[in-house]
């Protein structure tokens, strides 16, 4: 009969995990402290990428930039 493998992490730490983060009264994606990062960060930042290569894209075609003849 094979040994029960021990779990990966203690049962109390997991349940005192789980009370912090329902103590928090964040929203549940923003309830860790990298989560700022990933779910708000980077999205603006992608964005604001989006819109500058757009905006320089409209720029150079209204005014005749990189056209070839």
């Amino acid at each position: 009969m094979a040994e029960k493998e021990a779990p990966f992490f203690p049962r109390e730490k997991l349940i005192e995990r789980q009370k912090f983060f329902q103590s928090i009264n964040k929203h549940t994606y923003l309830k860790g402290p990298a989560d700022k990062i990933t779910s708000v960060a980077i999205p603006l930042a992608l964005a604001a990428t989006s819109l500058y290569l757009i905006g320089e894209g409209i720029y150079n075609m209204s005014h005749g930039i990189g056209k070839k003849d």
